[in-house]
């Protein structure tokens, strides 16, 4: 699979300003076919956000042979490395190319391609949009509005706080280590400061917006000696996660997390929504705008009600933690959680 990777230079900036955009293609193929361009571009290089992107394109080339449609994303598919504007150029360039929908995974890349295409008529069907309404990104999930839709993948916080009492009851001091820069941390840090000033525990919060600062962060809590670390589905925590979950293994620091790709990449868990699964309903939407004629603006925003608990088996020894007793725990609390077992990779497979 074919990536996109803009680097950024004052001239490339000048040459795009005085390119003529590209006139546009011809929606349909020989023999009557319906083609569509789809721009998909997600916000950094991890591990959820590749398995959104994959689930997305598969998707589409399974609706695309149903539908006898072609979805055309490979010439439009782009890493936004994390970078304000990276993301802006990269959406100029879709709507230079005149895609007929863009596809934007996580909520920073959603807000830019809101924005770039303000005067343009593309839809916007987002993924992996925490707070779709905080974000202002929709009126509301039930009516976005206006062209932009997509699908949430909405953490259930006081869920992650009870499993980490459901673990150890005598959890008494939790840090929060998430990115003030991430619009998609604010709730779920609101949720799990209510939920902890509720049951009376005390909590540490420790942020950074690079990988250095996260690592330097983690640092602070350790010394801090909490005994569990959250971090919701936070994107710049994500990116270092595989360099950072060996400081609070060895600290004996079970750290909980808002994804699974977190426990994929090292962290003792993570709980959250089916990354693969959100993909398929974002392509589907994706079908529905082009192919259906739905209306962005009167689309419900899809959030996934299925709550997986992913946990690292390796971190978990490490930590000196049985899993089977950790899983009855689990299941002791909500024996409706779906439990999952990983091992430290960098990837899904």
């Amino acid at each position: 699979m074919r990536k996109k990777v803009l680097a950024i230079t004052l001239s490339g900036l000048t040459a795009l300003s005085m390119t003529t955009a590209f006139a546009a293609e011809d929606t349909t193929e020989a023999g009557g076919k319906a083609a569509y361009k789809v721009g998909i571009v997600k916000y950094v290089d991890d591990a959820s956000l590749n398995q959104i992107m994959t689930s997305v394109e598969g998707q589409l080339d399974i609706l695309g042979e149903q539908e006898n449609c072609t979805f055309n994303y490979k010439d439009y598919e782009f890493d936004g490395q994390a970078d304000a504007s990276s993301l802006n150029q990269i959406g100029a360039e879709l709507v230079s190319d005149d895609v007929d929908a863009i596809v934007a995974i996580a909520t920073p890349t959603a807000q830019i391609m809101q924005s770039v295409t303000e005067d343009t008529d593309i839809p916007i069907i987002f993924s992996a949009v925490t707070d779709p309404e905080g974000a202002k990104l929709v009126e509301s999930l039930d009516a976005p509005g206006s062209k932009i839709t997509g699908t949430s993948d909405a953490l259930d916080t006081g869920t992650v706080m009870n499993l980490i009492l459901a673990a150890n009851p005598d959890t008494d001091y939790v840090g929060l280590l998430y990115s003030k820069s991430e619009d998609a941390s604010t709730k779920a840090i609101e949720d799990a400061k209510a939920f902890l000033e509720d049951k009376g525990i005390r909590y540490i919060e420790k942020t950074g917006t690079t990988t250095d600062e996260i690592s330097a962060a983690v640092d602070a809590l350790v010394a801090e000696g909490v005994d569990a670390v959250f971090t919701p589905t936070d994107n710049t925590v994500m990116t270092a996660e595989l360099s950072i979950y060996e400081k609070f293994t060895d600290a004996g620091i079970p750290q909980y997390c808002g994804a699974d790709s977190f426990a994929l990449n090292g962290a003792f868990l993570g709980y959250g929504v089916n990354y693969e699964s959100l993909g398929v309903e974002t392509a589907n939407m994706v079908k529905q705008v082009l192919a259906d004629g739905k209306d962005p603006a009167t689309l419900p925003v899809v959030t996934l009600d299925s709550g997986i608990a992913t946990i690292n088996t390796e971190t978990a020894e490490a930590l000196g933690m049985d899993v089977d007793t950790v899983e009855k725990a689990f299941q002791d609390y909500n024996a409706d959680i779906s439990i999952v077992e990983t091992t430290t990779k960098e990837n899904f497979d």
